[in-house]
């Protein structure tokens, strides 16, 4: 699968392209809609499935050198604010603070990003590892692992510094219980 395919595909699902929309109108800095939200909905099309099954939320990435809570909960409020009528759970993030409370939720070390996509460099699996934002002439794609797996239904483990086996061993279950045709690669 190529670019171009992928894109068409994430897409098909117009909460994605709604949130795009939204994400371009405020202009928030190094904004990304990334993750799950795209991936499962390439997986529903080439399974069949209805466009939103299997999707919990969706993950919305930007970077503010900004890095208190309140500023962050001026946007995560904002954003779902402008598209509460979606009825979807939207999960906005701040990239430059993930290193602030990452390791006292999770017990692993998260050093400070320096842009959006070092957080999508960090996923748990590889094949999640993707972000897609509007442009004034049309998507940015970043997928720094290609489109194979997301195409083969492959769940592969993305040995970043914070990843975690036992993280990996629940999101694969919880996938393969919704798509059955999922690969999913044991970590080493």
């Amino acid at each position: 699968m190529d670019e171009a395919r992928f894109l068409a595909l994430a897409l098909k699902n117009p909460i994605n392209v709604a949130i795009l929309d939204e994400l371009h109108q405020l202009a928030l800095p190094d904004a990304w809609l990334v993750s799950g939200c795209l991936v499962q909905s390439v997986w529903n099309v080439l399974t069949g499935r209805a466009i939103d099954h299997g999707i919990a939320d969706y993950d919305v990435f930007y970077f503010d050198p900004d890095t208190s809570w309140d500023a962050e909960d001026v946007v995560i409020r904002k954003l779902q604010a402008r598209l509460d009528h979606l009825g979807v759970k939207i999960e906005t993030r701040n990239q430059a603070r993930v290193h602030l409370w990452y390791p006292a939720k999770h017990g692993l070390p998260y050093p400070p990003l320096s842009c959006s996509t070092d957080g999508i460099d960090r996923f748990l699996t590889q094949n999640t590892q993707v972000g897609v934002r509007r442009s004034d002439d049309g998507f940015d794609v970043y997928a720094p692992h290609g489109f194979d797996d997301v195409a083969g239904l492959i769940a592969r483990p993305n040995p970043s510094p914070n990843f975690s086996a036992a993280n990996y061993a629940v999101k694969a279950a919880r996938w393969r219980a919704l798509w059955p045709e999922l690969t999913v690669i044991a970590p080493e």
